[in-house]
């Protein structure tokens, strides 16, 4: 495929690497980075997700995944995506091992414009059917100024992701933040976004209702989505 393939969105989130390791620096969170390319396995779908190795995306054709069968799949299963989610759940147990409810946020990124269309959020909060942390998380941001997608441009509940993991079938609070990457364009716009963060989510997290398990099932396995 073409180099300049690699730098776009089918490659990896741009700019959510740099928000993610400052935000971590600027608040003491825990932080779990892939450290590789969805264009070889995505990270944060389920595995047996049919998504998970990609053939095309975007219009362009990813040789390496072409011809990648069941024993490729398995081998990358085991090399990359296995030890990345496996290094998300250790960070969940540490925790409730710890005494502490941890709150999960997902740090992801989404192209200004998808097939031709523009999208008018510089951000949006993706969740599930728990809404402590999503709810205060858009107000927030939205008292900031920002137009704000509510499970915009993606919907939160997806059977076996990340989230779905390590959240919404653990009881614990959680939510996926998605910043449009023109937002991300420079160091300095990510370090901006993540003392944005940084400022907002303290009020969140002091909330009595961030300091305890509570289970309110996933809209995924009950095959509803949002309008």
């Amino acid at each position: 495929m073409a180099p300049a393939d690699l730098k776009r969105h089918i490659a990896y989130d741009i700019g959510a690497a740099r928000l993610t390791t400052r935000l971590a620096e600027l608040t003491g969170a825990s932080a779990a980075l892939a450290g590789f390319s969805r264009l070889l396995i995505d990270p944060n779908r389920g595995e047996d997700d049919p998504t998970l190795i990609m053939r095309i995306s975007d219009g362009a054709v990813i040789p390496g995944n072409a011809r990648a069968g069941a024993d490729e799949t398995a081998a990358r299963i085991e090399k990359f995506w296995r030890p990345y989610r496996r290094a998300c759940i250790d960070l969940v147990e540490a925790a409730l091992a710890a005494g502490q409810i941890p709150v999960l946020l997902g740090v992801h990124s989404f192209t200004p414009t998808f097939r031709g269309v523009a999208r008018p959020w510089p951000c949006g909060v993706l969740w599930d059917d728990d809404p402590r942390l999503a709810h205060p998380l858009i107000a927030a941001l939205r008292a900031d100024g920002l137009h704000v997608g509510d499970n915009e441009p993606y919907d939160g509940a997806l059977k076996n992701d990340s989230m779905y993991e390590l959240s919404s079938t653990r009881g614990l609070p959680g939510a996926l933040i998605e910043i449009r990457q023109d937002e991300l364009a420079t160091p300095d716009a990510c370090d901006a976004w993540a003392e944005r963060l940084a400022r907002i989510l303290p009020a969140i997290l002091a909330r009595s209702d961030m300091r305890r398990i509570e289970r309110f099932g996933s809209r995924a396995d009950r095959g509803v989505r949002r309008s």
